[in-house]
C-alpha cells in the first residue's frame, strides 16, 4: 500500500495505490464524510468486471450506491453521453455534499470529472481508475474534458478529485493491448523528467507487464509522484505542466485522424508521439541520435507501436496531420508549442520547431 498526497492547499487529496482497494472502498469514502448515497458512473465492460465488488466494498461501510453504465470507447467522451450523465446525476438528486464516483478508465474519468465540475457548479468526485493509463495519468491532476469534432479534450474544466483509489488488482483483468497502451504513459514519465526511472523500466517493465505486482505498484507510484509534483507547481498548465504532454501533440492529431476509434488507443498514440518527438529533437540537434534509437528500442521490446505505419488503415498526409495539430490545446496566440527533448529525462516546451523537420519525420514514419 502506498499513499501519495497531491498538495494543492484546500483542494489537496490522497492517491492510494495498492491491492484490494475496491473491497475497502467504503472505508475510504467514509473518511471523506460520505454517509448517504454514492452515484457511480462506469462503462459496460468495467461494470461487468468490477461494479459488484465496488458495491460490496461500499455496503461494508453502510453506503448505498446507484450506477449508470455508458458505452465503451473514446467516442463516449462526447456531448450526447455527457448530457446523459449530467441528466442522470440530476435525476438521482445528487447534491453538493454528495460524491460522484468515476469507476473506469480514462474516458470515464475525464467525462465524469467534467460532469462533476459543472453539476450544481461543482460536486465532489472520486476517481477509481481501472486501467493502467488512468491510474498513472488521467485520474490524477484534475483535468476533465470531452472531445469535440474539432479536437480532443477541447471542452472541459480543471476539477480536482477528492480521492484517487488505484487498485492494482484490477490491472489483471486488462487485455495485453490495453495494459501496453497504459504503459505508453508510464514510460513517458521517464522520458520527460526521470532518466533513472527510464533505466529502471528498461530493466523491469517486462516483468511488470508479465504481472509482477511489486513492480506494478512501484511504476504506478513513481508515475503518480512525478505527475503530482508537477501539478502542485502548475495546476492549470500555465507552464511546466505542459511537459506531461510529451508525445501528445502528435498523438491527438493521430487520434483525430483515426476518428477516436480503436484503430489507435490513446497510450499507443502517446508512444508513437514520444518516438516522433525524440526523432524531431535529434534532427534539430537538440539531443543525440542515440536517444530516439534507445526510445524506439524500448518501445519495440515492449511490443508498442512507434511509427505511423504501425497504425492500421490509411492516414492523412504529413501536411494534413500538421493542420490537425493546429487544434491542439498547446497552441498559444496561433503558435503551436511542442514538447521536445535534450535527452532522455530532459523534456522542455518550445514553439521554436522547424515544421519542415516535423514534415520529414512524419513522412519517414509513414
Amino acid at each position: 500500500m502506498e499513499v501519495l498526497r497531491v498538495d494543492l492547499g484546500e483542494r489537496s487529496y490522497d492517491i492510494v495505490i495498492g491491492e484490494g482497494l475496491l473491497a475497502q472502498s467504503g472505508d475510504y469514502l467514509s473518511k471523506l464524510g460520505v454517509t448517504g448515497k454514492v452515484a457511480v458512473v462506469s462503462d459496460e465492460t468495467v461494470a461487468g468486471l468490477h461494479l459488484e465488488s465496488f458495491r460490496q466494498g461500499l455496503a461494508s461501510a453502510g453506503i448505498d450506491m446507484v450506477s449508470l453504465k455508458l458505452p465503451v470507447g473514446e467516442a463516449t467522451k462526447s456531448w450526447p453521453h455527457f448530457s446523459r450523465t449530467v441528466d442522470w446525476l440530476l435525476a438521482q438528486k445528487v447534491e453538493r455534499g454528495d460524491v460522484v464516483v468515476a469507476l473506469g478508465g480514462g474516458v470515464i474519468g475525464d467525462l465524469v470529472g467534467f460532469a462533476a465540475a459543472v453539476l450544481r457548479r461543482g460536486v465532489r468526485y472520486v476517481q477509481v481508475p481501472t486501467s493502467l493509463l488512468a491510474q498513472v495519468d488521467s485520474s490524477v491532476g484534475g483535468k476533465t474534458a470531452i472531445n469535440s469534432e474539432h479536437g480532443k479534450n477541447l471542452i472541459g474544466a480543471f476539477h480536482q478529485p477528492a480521492l484517487v483509489l488505484a487498485d492494482i488488482s484490477v490491472l489483471g483483468t486488462l487485455t495485453e493491448r490495453d495494459f501496453l497502451a497504459g504503459y505508453g504513459e508510464v514510460v513517458k514519465y521517464g522520458m520527460l523528467g526521470d532518466a533513472h526511472f527510464f533505466d529502471w523500466l528498461e530493466q523491469n517493465a517486462g516483468a511488470m507487464a508479465a504481472g509482477d505486482v511489486v513492480k506494478r505498484i512501484y511504476a504506478v507510484k513513481r508515475s503518480c509522484e512525478m505527475k503530482a509534483a508537477i501539478v502542485a507547481r502548475d495546476e492549470t498548465e500555465q507552464g511546466e505542466r505542459a511537459l506531461l504532454n510529451l508525445g501528445h501533440t502528435f498523438c491527438h492529431a493521430l487520434e483525430a485522424a483515426t476518428g477516436y476509434s480503436d484503430r489507435l488507443l490513446h497510450g499507443e498514440g502517446v508512444a508513437i508521439g514520444c518516438a516522433l518527438a525524440f526523432e524531431v529533437s535529434a534532427r534539430m540537434g537538440l539531443c543525440s541520435q542515440e536517444d530516439p534509437s534507445r526510445v524506439r528500442a524500448h518501445l519495440a521490446q515492449m511490443g508498442l507501436k512507434r511509427d505511423l505505419r504501425d497504425i492500421e488503415g490509411s492516414l492523412p498526409n504529413a501536411e494534413q496531420l500538421i493542420a490537425l495539430m493546429g487544434q491542439d490545446k498547446k497552441v498559444v496566440k496561433g503558435q503551436l508549442n511542442f514538447i521536445m527533448a535534450r535527452g532522455i529525462g530532459e523534456a522542455f516546451v518550445t514553439s521554436d520547431v522547424d515544421l519542415d523537420v516535423v514534415r520529414d519525420v512524419l513522412r519517414d514514419s509513414a
